[in-house]
């Protein structure tokens, strides 16, 4: 069954136009802003402009706050159909309102915070069935930035410190919310130095694409989990483990650090695609492919 919906993963700190410090008209004319990644959601919503979208702040800690800054930024690029979507418990997740609600969502962003947060709430509930099923078989976007991109697969990163990150068992894994299986995700990845944590969760799980998503970065997925362009203005590290020849993971102690062979890595920018089945990645300004 080829699934319906896309997925627009960011590794937060997206750019939102600097609402504080720049006049909405000002905004309006900034031309990366009008390109960045809230005008890609935007532009890949079922409707576009007039797609319904829900800002869901179930792991942030600071909701009216992040709500009015995505929803005043979706404005100005010309979003008029947005609404803060509100489910900070089991009891909201399972109510038939709340349920009713997203049924009618072209597209949810999923802002960020605490992944562990997000999941708890969320995991088992009707709420993620339903969030399962619409992008499975409808023209449905799901997006999310920091939280929301790493709660986005089966296996979510939620905690591991950077500086011993290939110590073996200093980086926790638990149950994402299941959109796609095929890749991990870790999120502000080149501004807090991550790559230990997605080597050592990529080594216990070669058979997954480990994704780094820089700030303001992040990748459009579609074709059926298959298709991956890069979006933003940073880069993205993608970690693959299906031809590593050798490790010492299951031979040390708890503590202990990891050899790895042969582990493989790509960096994107954007507008550079990677397609999954074929293990491809297509350098939009590659300097081989000048006329």
């Amino acid at each position: 069954m080829a699934i319906k919906g896309k997925l627009i993963i960011v590794g937060g700190g997206i750019n939102t136009g600097s609402l504080v410090d720049k006049e909405l008209s000002e905004l309006a004319r900034d031309s990366f802003f009008q390109c960045g990644i809230l005008k890609t959601i935007i532009d890949e919503s079922k409707h576009q402009n007039n797609s319904r979208i829900e800002i869901i702040t179930t792991a942030s800690k600071m909701q009216a706050e992040v709500s009015e800054t995505y929803m005043n930024a979706f404005n100005v690029l010309g979003a008029i159909n947005i609404g803060h979507f509100q489910i900070n418990s089991r009891v909201d997740a399972n109510n038939l309102e709340n349920l009713e609600r997203l049924k009618q969502a072209d597209t949810v962003l999923f802002t960020g915070g605490d992944q562990l947060r997000l999941t708890s709430i969320i995991g088992g509930t009707e709420f993620q069935k339903i969030l399962l099923d619409k992008y499975n078989h409808e023209e449905f976007v799901y997006a999310g930035t920091s939280a929301g991109a790493a709660a986005v697969s089966s296996s979510m990163i939620y905690q591991g410190n950077s500086s011993d990150a290939l110590f073996k068992g200093s980086v926790e894994i638990n149950s994402g919310l299941g959109l796609i299986d095929s890749i991990i995700v870790d999120t502000h990845f080149i501004q807090r130095g991550r790559i230990g944590r997605l080597f050592q969760v990529v080594v216990g799980n070669p058979m997954k694409i480990g994704i780094g998503l820089g700030e303001d970065t992040g990748l459009l997925i579609t074709n059926n989990n298959d298709k991956m362009t890069a979006i933003g203005s940073g880069s993205i590290i993608l970690v693959d483990g299906r031809q590593i020849t050798d490790t010492n993971l299951t031979q040390i102690e708890t503590g202990r650090p990891i050899s790895i062979s042969n582990i493989i890595t790509h960096v994107m920018t954007r507008n550079d695609i990677y397609y999954f089945k074929e293990n491809k990645i297509i350098i939009k300004d590659s300097q081989y492919n000048i006329i």
